[in-house]
């Protein structure tokens, strides 16, 4: 993606089935769990580089010794961090007992996060700060075990306000700023609720049952309890992901299939996909349930996680973005009129390349047939020079740009810093026949357009192609999203300003104010979720029409050559990724009544001329 946004957060779970004494035994070391969830952070670190942290709770101590630990970090390198911090603690043991690695007794016994249960989590800051303060897991802490909790997840809640109204809590300033401290606020108010009607005896499962349909949101959440009990649920529509393994040495849950199967070295069908609506539930004693914990919806999974968001090592992410580049061959065909001899194809870095392989395949296949129809309409008017002239035909591809390391400035005069930005990409020379060739190159999404106007159109203009095409394998993302996605103000889209420009131009500026009216009495009346008034700005535009607006807005002043921007069809989205057909993005189609309440608020920002987020 050109344009950086911040997004999603990572979760894993780990939960030991057996005796420290027995990974020692079986895999060499008592510090396997830790191992394992350090790895399983790590291959999960592109999901969260604000911060990271760990919880771990104990079984079976002893009254009085210390079961829940806590530790956070928002240094450069979070997950390297924390991980630091813990071994520390084993080095400084081993100072004064140089074999205690053969004792898992005294591991246990001294090393503060050496427990059975253990939560991470990976943060990208879309809600609250970026100190280590906002950093998940939070902590609840209570004098009986039972009521003390560790919460974290991958989510954002845009009904924070309502939640604390409805346990009679008045939020403070950092209460107001977190959405997980309206969510555990929620949960541990129905498990101390539960425990006061039945003591000793949780019901975890009951308390969420109670929670987790309060909720509006897409979440993935995981949390432990001081009494060992601990769970993993996802939301209604399965809008984020969450995934899990089982075996006789642990159960693991994660954000990413991907990073499961590499960690724990297993094949994709042993790792199952928490459906929405369900939780996996894990007592104290080792018992598992996977049960519904609110009623299920229709499905919604997140399409941005396939195009761009989740690892590409997943195999079925893979294929899908793979299938994104080849549907988008016939309308790049159209585009350069067939002219497969004068164009040129490449790709931005890194997470478009995977796209650009489908877009390759797709082309190809188109040229084969060519070769083909060309072949068999000669006859027998054939030789030798012809069949190899034709045969040997290929898609002209090239590695045209090039993402230099990542570039910080201490200027601030924005003319100075317009002339840095435009050097976070570089080109390869002499790969273009100037005023011949046209360029193609895909992108995985367009957001705001301001890296390619300012870097790569520029940039790519220095080689002087006959034309310039910008191909998205994403639909132009015209909503903003309010379920763990940093891109909450309407005014940041190109595609939003593109409809904005043209609105002004055919003298339909009125409509907008009508649109404004219409919304601010909608939350007057405390309606603002019912309809998605924004639609209604795209309404009078064909796609083409917005997508040639976007090309306007992104081409440099002065620039003297063409430039053209083609989007992927959300047709085409839906049958490259038919499991995750959440589009709110693209379409302003929203999975819970939250989101239309976030995009009419962020048009009501815009037309405020307020540079603040939806919700």
């Amino acid at each position: 993606m050109s344009d950086a946004i911040k997004h999603e957060c990572g979760l894993a779970f780990i939960r030991l089935r057996k005796p420290f004494s027995y990974y020692l035994q079986q895999y060499g070391t008592v510090m396997w769990g830790l191992n394992k969830l350090y790895l399983l952070m790590e291959k999960q670190h592109n999901r969260g580089q604000d911060g990271a942290g760990v919880a771990s709770v104990k079984l079976n101590v002893e009254p009085g010794y210390p079961f829940l630990q806590r530790i956070r970090s928002s240094a450069h390198q979070p997950i390297a961090d924390v991980f630091r911090q813990i071994n520390q603690e084993v080095k400084e043991l081993e100072k004064y007992q140089p074999d205690v690695m053969k004792h898992p007794g005294l591991m246990k016994g001294h090393i503060s996060y050496l427990g059975e249960l253990l939560l991470g989590h990976l943060r990208y800051g879309t809600q609250g700060k970026n100190n280590v303060e906002f950093c998940h897991p939070f902590i609840k802490r209570h004098t009986i075990p039972a009521r003390n909790m560790a919460l974290a997840g991958n989510f954002n809640l845009v009904n924070t306000d309502e939640l604390f109204d409805l346990i009679n809590i008045e939020p403070g300033e950092f209460q107001k700023q977190s959405d997980l401290a309206a969510m555990m606020e929620v949960i541990h108010h129905f498990v101390v609720k539960g425990d006061e009607q039945s003591p000793g005896e949780m019901d975890v499962l009951s308390a969420l049952r109670k929670a987790v349909p309060l909720f509006d949101g897409g979440f993935t959440v995981g949390g432990l309890l001081g009494n060992g009990d601990s769970f993993i649920f996802r939301d209604a529509h399965g809008i984020r992901p969450a995934y899990y393994y089982i075996s006789e040495d642990v159960i693991v849950a994660a954000s990413e299939r991907s990073a499961i199967r590499t960690v724990f070295n297993v094949g994709e069908n042993e790792v199952k996909e928490l459906m929405p609506g369900m939780g996996l539930i894990v007592k104290g004693n080792g018992e598992i349930t996977i049960d519904k914990i609110t009623e299920p919806k229709e499905r919604k999974a997140c399409s941005f996680e396939r195009i761009y968001f989740s690892r590409g090592s997943d195999e079925k992410i893979y294929r899908e973005r793979n299938a994104l580049g080849y549907n988008l061959s016939p309308q790049i065909l159209n585009a350069i009129d067939h002219d497969l001899k004068n164009t040129i194809f490449s790709f931005i870095p890194n997470t478009a390349e995977v796209a650009f392989y489908g877009l390759w395949k797709g082309l190809d296949d188109y040229l084969k047939q060519v070769k083909i129809q060309r072949i068999l309409s000669w006859g027998r008017d054939i030789s030798e020079d012809k069949l190899s002239e034709m045969i040997n035909r290929k898609i002209r591809v090239e590695k045209i740009a090039i993402k230099d390391v990542k570039m910080r400035t201490f200027i601030t005069e924005d003319v100075s810093r317009n002339e840095m930005v435009q050097h976070v990409y570089d080109i390869t020379y002499g790969t273009v026949e100037k005023g011949v060739d046209t360029l193609v190159v895909i992108d995985d999404s367009i957001v705001r357009g301001t890296t390619l106007k300012e870097s790569i159109v520029r940039m790519l203009a220095r080689l002087e192609p006959k034309k310039i095409i910008i191909v998205s394998s994403a639909p132009q993302i015209r909503y903003p999203d309010c379920y763990g996605i940093d891109m909450s103000k309407l005014g940041d889209f190109v595609a939003f300003r593109a409809a904005i420009e043209l609105m002004k131009e055919t003298g339909k500026e009125d409509c907008l104010k009508e649109l404004y009216e219409k919304c601010k009495e909608l939350q007057r009346l405390g309606q603002l979720h019912t309809e998605n008034v924004v639609q209604n700005v795209y309404k009078p535009f064909t796609t083409e029409q917005i997508s040639d607006k976007i090309a306007e807005l992104i081409t440099p002043k002065g620039l003297n050559l063409p430039v053209q921007v083609i989007f992927q069809t959300i047709e085409s989205l839906h049958k490259s990724c038919p499991t995750n057909t959440g589009d709110w993005y693209f379409t302003g189609n929203y999975p819970t009544p939250g989101g239309n309440r976030v995009v009419n608020k962020a048009f009501i920002n815009y037309m405020e001329g307020k540079n603040v987020r939806g919700y």
